[in-house]
């Protein structure tokens, strides 16, 4: 792998005043660079995270970063994972790169009006870089993964688990295994987008271990406020699928999982804490730890019953297996409801489910997300032992009002 030479560094890391107070312009105006010359690149995109503004400004946050820490990219490591894996979950290809290499570098000169030659030049350079590093992670990963691009899959049962959540079990229309995952991963889903076209989701495996089927479980998504649109992936899987139906899927991928064998030979106790559909992933992470030698905490949270999903499934499993322990926090419960506890995931709360050698791992909406890791923070628990799924732009939950 090349390295930058020194002026670049330089040029680069003087940009950074600069960026930190244009990046949010710059973005907006590649991306509308960009998708108005290479609209085909758009399928890889989520509508909802341009609509909200959500995606320029993570990718404002991820410039900023960049440049900051050019001399210093061992730090970006996590970052290249996160991304090396959305990309091949996707279908990214290194002929997309020169793209958006092309459009970045493009909306740098068209802001500057025009950029200095030597501006132009140090972020091509670095741009070329962070693209080579992406590009070799990425065909390490599609060599990893089940198959590339995307496979048909049969429904082949739709269990309903609450009032906004469903089950899709999906079994290989060829008749094969189901592939191979990590506990924690996801899939990604191909589905027409209503206009001639497609567009992708991913949906996190909510069982693990199953030889046959895999298996997804969707919330129907409503919107937040008047003015926003429903969910369309979620809401088309919950009103127009039904068994027997074919969908695409792509090989299971992501850099959250939790490392069984790991565990088992360290013995570090585990925290799976969950909120609303974000249990999906903490699911399969249970299955496959059920049984093992080291300590399980379970914490589910939901605002009631009626939206507690999965319940007799994870009562079995603590049931059946000494190393599990469960607990059910309602931060609204109705009348009749009888959790084990209830409010929201707070200091004193979480600090009966740790120690500072748990490992954490959670997943739930982006206000309780973001409220759980403001809470770790002021606990001063490791941060390297806090792990999170969080599908959209991460940046979102440092800017969380919660957080």
């Amino acid at each position: 792998m090349s390295t930058l030479c020194e002026k670049t560094i330089e040029t680069v890391k003087a940009s950074v005043p600069f960026l930190s107070e244009n990046a949010l312009k710059l973005t907006c105006h590649f991306y509308q660079r960009m998708f108005k010359e290479n609209p085909e690149v758009k399928v890889f995109f989520n509508p909802a995270h341009q609509v909200s503004g959500s995606q320029q400004a993570a990718l404002a946050g991820a410039v900023c970063s960049f440049a900051e820490n050019i001399e210093t990219p061992e730090k970006l490591a996590a970052a290249v994972e996160l991304i090396g894996n959305k990309h091949a979950s996707l279908g990214v290809k290194a002929e997309h790169y020169p793209v958006v290499g092309k459009h970045l570098l493009g909306a740098i000169d068209d802001l500057l009006d025009p950029a200095p030659p030597e501006i132009l030049e140090a972020w091509g350079e670095a741009y070329g870089f962070l693209a080579d590093v992406l590009i070799g992670r990425e065909k390490e990963l599609y060599k990893e993964m089940a198959w590339e691009g995307f496979k048909e899959f049969e429904v082949a049962q739709i269990v309903e688990e609450s009032e906004v959540i469903r089950s899709f079990y999906l079994k290989a229309a060829d008749g094969a295994e189901a592939p191979a995952s990590k506990p924690g991963q996801y899939v990604t889903l191909r589905l027409p987008d209503g206009n001639g076209s497609t567009t992708m989701r991913n949906y996190s495996l909510s069982s693990h271990g199953c030889s046959e089927l895999l298996r997804i479980s969707v919330k129907r998504e409503s919107p937040q406020h008047a003015d926003q649109p429903q969910g369309y992936a979620s809401n088309y899987l919950h009103d127009s699928v039904k068994a027997g139906d074919r969908l695409e899927l792509g090989a299971p991928c992501g850099e959250f999982y939790l490392d069984v064998e790991a565990h088992e030979k360290s013995g570090i106790p585990v925290l799976l804490l969950s909120g609303g559909v974000g249990v999906t992933p903490m699911l399969a992470m249970l299955q496959a730890s059920a049984g093992r030698t080291f300590p399980v905490t379970f914490v589910q949270g939901a605002m009631n019953a009626a939206q507690h999903a999965f319940s007799e499934e994870v009562a079995k499993l603590a049931d059946a297996n000494a190393n599990v322990i469960k607990h059910v926090r309602y931060s609204a419960p109705a009348e009749g409801d009888m959790p084990d506890s209830e409010g929201l995931f707070d200091e004193a709360f979480l600090s009966e489910f740790i120690t500072t050698e748990t490992e954490v791992y959670f997943c739930g909406p982006k206000p309780m997300m973001a409220h759980v890791l403001g809470a770790l923070e002021s606990m001063g628990h490791p941060q390297e032992k806090v792990h999170y799924e969080f599908f959209g732009p991460a940046e979102e939950l440092k800017k969380c009002p919660m957080h």
